[in-house]
């Protein structure tokens, strides 16, 4: 499946401050990806939308709908919201894949969207905190999310031990890639010594502020569109098919909702949550891609320990060793296997449901030669890791030209 062009919102957005809703960001997005894209409203066939939380931080449910009540020339356009917390956009971008490939459609409109800071940060805790198993676990937590992937990091420490500062690194890295990302949330800040107590104060357990992704307001939208269509929309233009960017592979892998169960599953040995690297394996394999031929990764970063957990998890060290990578520097922009070139959610941000379709957007650019300042040299395959809950959904994409 071909991706058009797409559009991202700027994520250092205040939606509430700006005395906007989700539905005025459904309708810029729309617009941009069909400018983007160079489609219109009568070339899509469906519609597919990404969102986790959004009755629980605006009380407003049915989004699928949203698309159509900003934009009436969308009125009886098949649509759908998804929901698999943070991998909600990445289930969104499978379901109209599954439809173009049936033939069903020939054009999808892809949306992730997500407002978060409209509410106080404990009440935003606490909404985020439903992708957990609800009164099974976290339960003593005040930031249940940081607590659980505190523990992901003590599973590293107790196997085979584990240097905070090789997650310094991680959060640094993705920090500056932020700076030069015109959408990054975080492009403008500046951030004191790491190991500033006041100013990055522990969170939970070994995770600190600069560890943890950030809570946005966001979302991004990609058109795609079946190689019939393509074909067509292509030659219009004067465009060579084979310069668009493609889906060339996926994997999907779901777990139970518990992290300890997961860790449990995998105490005798070998990698943390195998179950991830299904995912990134059946991608690459679906791609006809080796892992010498990825050249760069979007992943996600919730925390640092979630990169830290998808460097070995994606096969660039053995298990255990991710620090390897961190040390070596091939996790850098410039370095062999780039990770998070955009920022990442650390740096770039997270607006849960549309992470999945940012992802899958900046490989788009990436591989297109149109990701600007981000942009890794020479890259044309760019693999995508999004993850939902504490490594519960995992959804990965291969794309390239």
């Amino acid at each position: 499946m071909f991706i058009l062009g797409g559009v991202q919102s700027d994520f250092s957005r205040h939606l509430a401050r700006e005395q906007l809703e989700v539905a005025e960001l459904v309708g810029e997005l729309v617009d941009g990806a069909f400018a983007e894209a160079q489609v219109a409203a009568s070339d899509i066939g469906v519609i597919h939308v990404g969102n986790a939380f959004g009755q629980l931080f605006t009380g407003q449910g049915q989004l699928g709908a949203m698309p159509a009540t900003v934009r009436p020339e969308l009125w009886g356009i098949p649509a759908a919201r998804h929901e698999a917390a943070c991998a909600s956009g990445s289930i969104a971008i499978l379901a109209a894949m599954a439809e173009l490939a049936a033939g069903h459609y020939d054009v999808a409109l892809v949306l992730g969207v997500e407002q978060e800071r409209n509410v106080s940060g404990a009440d935003a805790a606490r909404y985020l905190g439903a992708a957990a198993w609800i009164g099974h676990e976290g339960q003593d937590a005040k930031f249940l999310w940081p607590n659980m992937f505190s523990k992901l990091g003590d599973a590293y420490a107790e196997r085979w031990g584990l240097d905070h500062r090789h997650l310094d690194a991680i959060a640094q890295k993705n920090f500056a890639n932020a700076k030069v990302n015109p959408h990054a949330q975080t492009r403008t800040w500046t951030l004191d010594a790491f190991d500033n107590a006041e100013k990055n104060p522990v969170i939970e357990g070994r995770l600190r502020r600069y560890d943890c992704a950030q809570v946005t307001d966001g979302g991004a939208a990609i058109v795609v569109a079946s190689p019939r269509f393509a074909e067509g929309w292509a030659a219009r233009r004067g465009r060579d098919l084979a310069s668009v960017p493609r889906i060339l592979g996926w994997g999907h892998t779901t777990a139970g909702l518990p992290l300890q169960a997961k860790l449990d599953r995998s105490a005798s040995g070998g990698l943390l949550a195998p179950h991830v690297a299904t995912a990134a394996n059946d991608a690459r394999r679906r791609a006809n891609r080796g892992k010498h031929r990825i050249s760069a990764y979007e992943v996600h970063d919730c925390f640092t320990t979630t990169e830290y957990l998808a460097i070995d998890h994606l096969g660039l060290t053995a298990p255990g060793e991710s620090w390897k990578a961190i040390e070596s520097g091939a996790t850098q922009k410039t370095g062999a296997t780039p990770i998070n070139p955009s920022g990442g959610l650390i740096g770039g941000g997270h607006p849960v449901g549309a992470t999945g379709v940012r992802m899958a957007l900046d490989a788009a650019l990436q591989v297109s030669g149109a990701a600007g300042a981000t942009q890794v040299d020479g890259a044309t395959t760019v693999q995508t890791l999004n993850l939902g809950g504490s490594a519960t959904t995992i959804v990965s994409f291969v794309i390239g030209v």
